[in-house]
């Protein structure tokens, strides 16, 4: 497991890391530092379920900047279907 995110600030409310877990993939892609998404991507970058994992992420979960991680994920590879609407704040 990566020392460097299991360091994230962005797992403020959690007392570990598991990737394996949708919520805490989609906090760190949220509200994780540059240092964490870079992370990421390279974890991202040799395990094609983790790709496939955070673009249906993406498809169903509010976080920031989804359009740089459908095109990052895109750039390893993955089939990103950029017609599907992202979906949206609550009450914004």
């Amino acid at each position: 497991m990566s020392s460097t995110l299991a360091r994230s600030a962005a797992l403020w409310n959690r007392s570990h890391l598991d990737l394996a877990s949708d919520k805490i993939l989609a906090q760190i892609l949220d509200r994780g530092s540059l240092e964490d998404w870079r992370e990421i991507f390279r974890l991202a970058s040799h395990d094609g379920k983790l790709r496939f994992r955070i673009v249906s992420i993406l498809d169903r979960v509010p976080v920031g900047f989804p359009g740089f991680w459908r095109a990052a994920m895109a750039s390893l590879g993955e089939r990103v279907d950029w017609s599907v609407p992202l979906p949206e704040e609550a009450g914004v």
